[in-house]
């Protein structure tokens, strides 16, 4: 089963973007968005959904219309990830037999984003909500779809975060920065997963 972590990769170029995949895959982050406000993002995918696509959820983030998961699609990602609760992107996205993880906030926002056949829901900011946040938001959410904190959860507080009802993460800056190598971040992605890892087994403990 697929660990519950997306790697951001804003900012990242198509001439890097295979090495730093491969090793974020390796490491066992398989799910990758490349944000659609990085440069050549349709390169990006189109490039990883030919090396990796049989092996890892490919898509972008920051997917704010119809017509882009239309655009995602035929680069052949299948990963759509949103920054709101749009029910037309969240509905076109299923329509096309694509993984819709649109951005809430809100329950509010977590049951249109339901009602809309979301797979997953991203509480982004995270940060503004915190872990006690999410823990009263849970008391009210049905188990499925998954809840994944983005904004302001890292490896370091993983633990408290799925103690208050996440079940993954999506991160950015904790893996990759634009300039990084590959180098660089398979050291970051063998820290996340080794942590998420280590919470989880504390979970079901």
């Amino acid at each position: 089963m697929k660990r519950n972590l997306v790697a951001i990769l804003r900012g990242v170029t198509p001439s890097e973007v295979e090495a730093i995949a491969e090793e974020l895959i390796e490491a066992g982050i398989l799910r990758i968005e490349v944000p659609l406000n990085s440069p050549d993002p349709f390169d990006s995918i189109n490039c990883l959904a030919r090396q990796f696509g049989e092996v890892a959820d490919i898509g972008a983030g920051t997917v704010l219309t119809p017509a882009e998961v239309a655009q995602v699609q035929d680069s052949g990602g299948r990963l759509i990830v949103s920054p709101d609760t749009n029910p037309e992107v969240i509905m076109a996205s299923k329509h096309r037999g694509l993984i819709s993880c649109p951005g809430a906030m809100t329950p509010s926002d977590c049951f249109a984003a339901i009602r809309a056949g979301a797979d997953m829901l991203k509480l982004f900011p995270a940060s503004i909500l915190g872990p006690e946040g999410l823990k009263a938001i849970s008391a009210v959410l049905p188990k499925h779809p998954p809840v994944l904190a983005v904004g302001g959860a890292g490896p370091d507080s993983f633990a408290d975060w799925m103690r208050a009802g996440a079940s993954g993460f999506g991160l950015g800056t904790a893996l990759y920065r634009p300039g990084d190598s590959a180098a660089v971040v398979a050291e970051r992605a063998a820290r996340v997963v080794a942590a998420f890892d280590a919470a989880q087994a504390g979970l079901d403990a």
